[in-house]
């Protein structure tokens, strides 16, 4: 028998059990009292007892112990009464209050993402070559320098030259290219999803419905709406912009638009939250491959009653 018991009326049914406790103490004391009359001592006067500790104290209409039985079977009927209360126990969640058209927004964020790194451009081309005419008259150079004889004699003393026997040094390596950037997308064939739908089988269309709504409730469960906005009646929606990586990871979370009061923040405080859940998200697939994909959120703020 499946029985679910709230926290009133688990402490109602133990209230209930602790009043019947007392009254039945009160009823069997008064019981006693009226039976502890002066005749007991008239009506036992010439009683011969089995032994002389059996009246001592109490004669045995006013005797207490006769009822252990009964009030141990009662004791242990308690004590099963509460086990099953306690274990019946069951504490329900407030269920979340998520605005209608959570997802939707009034106005297209457009928003060009992060572009990546482009390659740097090539050097222009040298200038051509100038070619400059000679005149068909030019006069030649023809003087000849002055003729230095080479000859060595016996008593001349011939002095090496010192060489440089050293390598000169080699080249310093060329500078390693910048780290490739990986293509943020926008769109793609498979988009990220939230945690905790991946189990429950089904198409990636009933995932990705699964997926919204499981984000949603995380958000406005944990989504603490800032005081000063609340103060001052400060209602709208805020957009957030994030990257979902290879790994399911949240980065790169942006501010798109905010509607002041604090509310920006408290949005992209339950973003970056997300990499403290037990699971990640399942990253975005293009072509199979897992890729980096741009998720635009939009987050309501709004005042209930």
């Amino acid at each position: 028998m499946d029985i679910a018991l709230n926290t009133t009326q688990t402490l109602l049914a133990v209230a209930a059990l602790i009043i019947l406790t007392i009254i039945i103490v009160v009823v069997m004391k008064s019981r006693l009292n009226r039976s502890a009359n002066a005749y007991l001592t008239d009506k036992h006067k010439n009683t011969k007892w089995h032994s002389p500790m059996e009246a001592r104290n109490k004669y045995p209409e006013v005797n207490g112990f006769r009822y252990s039985g009964i009030l141990l079977r009662y004791g242990l009927m308690v004590s099963l009464a509460v086990t099953l209360f306690a274990f019946n126990w069951t504490t329900f969640e407030k269920p979340v209050y998520v605005p209608d058209g959570a997802l939707d927004m009034d106005e297209v964020i457009e928003q060009e993402p992060p572009r990546t790194a482009e390659p740097p451009k090539p050097p222009p081309p040298p200038p051509p070559p100038v070619i400059e005419e000679v005149p068909d008259e030019a006069i030649l150079d023809t003087e000849q320098p002055a003729f230095e004889s080479m000859d060595v004699q016996a008593d001349d003393v011939v002095v090496a030259q010192k060489t440089d026997d050293e390598a000169p040094p080699p080249p310093p390596p060329p500078p390693p290219p910048p780290p490739k950037k990986e293509e943020i997308f926008k769109v793609v064939e498979q988009m990220p999803r939230f945690p905790g739908c991946e189990n429950d089988g089904g198409s990636n269309k009933e995932k990705e419905e699964c997926a919204k709504l499981k984000m949603l409730e995380y958000i406005y469960k944990n989504l603490r709406y800032p005081a000063i906005a609340r103060e001052n009646g400060v209602e709208g929606t805020v957009v957030i912009q994030f990257v979902v990586d290879q790994e399911g990871k949240v980065d790169e979370v942006n501010i798109v638009r905010d509607i002041g009061a604090g509310c920006g923040e408290a949005a992209a405080k339950i973003v970056n939250d997300m990499n403290n859940l037990p699971e990640r998200w399942t990253p975005g697939k293009q072509r199979g491959r897992p890729v980096k994909v741009l998720y635009t959120l939009p987050v309501k703020f709004q005042l209930e009653g």
